[in-house]
């Protein structure tokens, strides 16, 4: 067997999902094992992921999965190389890293994988980024301190919130938001958060959905959190809004979602500090800012009613209209891939995969080069579903590096270059074993490029910091973990 060294653009959970088990399917020492080297590639200057820079403060248990990434880096056959941006320009700019071209990827491994995810939010074409409106993963990026350094929001001047689209990272922000920071305060929330937070104005935050209860994203779990907050109170609904339509089945998961949804929150809406409604059969259609003159900091946001097409359970607008004040929006969408990016299939906003596989501009898979994750599939998924798409990658990758499995028509080298009109991406069959780009090997000389010793350095001093404060860790941005890693000659 011919020696395999697989570069991993990427560091999320489906990049060391992938990562693990082709290391413990191919074990170390094991002579039956192909040689074998894993080196990941992030743009951001720390592991993980949407773990670290997704997950909910609140939600810490999410984040357990992270152990078993640990595990995967003990492996001598495993590197990590965080802040090393390949061959993208991006709209999420990290402002700390090495940006080198994909060609040295090509030149340096005998293989290849993009779990590079769908960075990037998708925008409502009627309503543009401005101040007085947020795309959600900005927000996000913000309390988890993200390196693309997304400024704080303006909460001591927004009174009423307005969020666009129902799934779970909007309910995430608006249990953020309707929270008291007191009790917040123990998780895995930055101080700077947290002050903005302290002086937040923000009393009613509106959920708006464009179909109906029984076509929401959000699951119960997150609802139940929301209902049971002691400081906000849900809006009554109208009970016609959650009567199902004649001769609807419902699953088990909607049965509970309207139970829920009629019960409503624990506490009485009128008798809390703040507030919080859903909005179900609305959707946007424009947001009116406030004129400098104005004495209110309000905008109006015209919303279109809709009703359920019972054939295609698609959103049909009823050619009713309303107007919501509110001081600020936050789209929630979901996510897209990086318009820039190699291999992208623009039609569906991730890159051209088949089985794990990428294709070429023909559609024929191009030898040794996979994809996962939210970057093969588009942005959908729980964790659990993005290691199962990580495993099932794996094994494809493991068929093609060991003897005896079926090979699938891949492209031919000459048919490969001619679609892709680029000699630079060719895998080199023979790479030097060990050595990561010269270029990133530069980088950790200079101090720039982290490795993952670099990382659990940092790892235990966040957690050191957040035992003083009596809380979960005290987060670093680049800047303060350079300045540590660098007080311990780490860096």
């Amino acid at each position: 067997m011919r020696p395999v060294k697989l570069a991993v653009v990427g560091g999320g959970p489906s990049a060391f999902y992938v990562a693990s088990r082709l290391l413990s399917l191919l074990p170390h020492g094991d002579p039956s094992s192909p040689f074998l080297r894993v080196h990941m590639f992030d743009r951001v200057w720390a592991p993980h992921g949407l773990v670290r820079y997704g997950v909910a403060p609140d939600h810490p248990e999410v984040k357990n999965c992270t152990h078993k990434f640990d595990a995967t880096a003990l492996d001598p056959r495993f590197r990590f190389f965080g802040n090393v941006n390949i061959g993208c320009d991006g709209l999420l700019p990290v402002p700390s890293a090495l940006s080198i071209p994909l060609s040295s990827l090509f030149s340096n491994y005998t293989h290849l994988l993009f779990a590079t995810g769908c960075p990037l939010p998708a925008l409502h074409p009627a309503i543009p980024p401005s101040r007085h409106c947020i795309p959600a993963i900005s927000f996000v990026h913000w309390y988890t301190r993200h390196p693309s350094q997304p400024p704080p929001p303006a909460l001591d001047s927004f009174t009423h919130l307005t969020l666009i689209g129902n799934g779970n990272v909007s309910l995430d922000i608006a249990r953020i938001l309707l929270t008291n920071p007191s009790v917040l305060e123990k998780y895995d929330l930055p101080e700077q958060a947290l002050d903005v937070l302290s002086r937040s104005a923000i009393r009613h935050v509106s959920i708006i959905g464009r179909r109906g209860p029984l076509q929401a994203a959000f699951t119960n779990k997150e609802l139940r959190e929301l209902m049971n907050l002691p400081e906000a109170a849900m809006v009554p609904i109208d009970p016609s809004v959650l009567a199902p339509p004649d001769g609807t089945t419902l699953t088990r998961q909607q049965r509970r979602t309207l139970e829920l949804l009629q019960k409503g929150s624990q506490k009485a809406y009128g008798t809390t500090p703040k507030s919080w409604s859903l909005e179900f059969y609305r959707s946007p259609t424009s947001l009116t800012l406030p004129s400098p003159a104005s004495p209110t900091d309000m905008s109006q946001l015209t919303l279109a009613h809709t009703s359920v097409d019972p054939v295609t359970g698609r959103a049909v607008l009823s050619g009713e209209t309303s107007a919501l004040s509110t001081s600020v929006v936050v789209t929630s969408l979901g996510f897209r891939a990086e318009p820039t990016a190699h291999f992208l299939d623009p039609s569906v906003n991730h890159l051209r995969t088949r089985a794990g596989r990428i294709l070429s501009a023909s559609g024929t898979a191009i030898p040794n080069v996979y994809a996962s994750g939210w970057a093969a599939n588009g942005a959908k998924g729980v964790l659990a579903s993005t290691m199962m798409d990580a495993y099932a990658v794996a094994d494809t990758i493991l068929s093609d590096i060991t003897p005896g499995k079926e090979r699938i028509q891949t492209t031919a080298a000459s048919e490969y270059l001619s679609n892709e009109n680029s000699a630079d991406l060719m895998l080199n069959p023979r790479p030097h074993a060990e050595d990561p780009p010269k270029e990133v090997a530069q980088g950790i000389k200079d101090g720039t490029v982290t490795q993952y010793e670099d990382w659990k350095a940092v790892d235990a001093e966040e957690t050191r910091r957040g035992e003083i404060r009596g809380k979960e860790r005290e987060r670093m941005n680049w800047e303060d973990a350079k300045a540590f890693l660098t007080s311990r000659g780490r860096v």
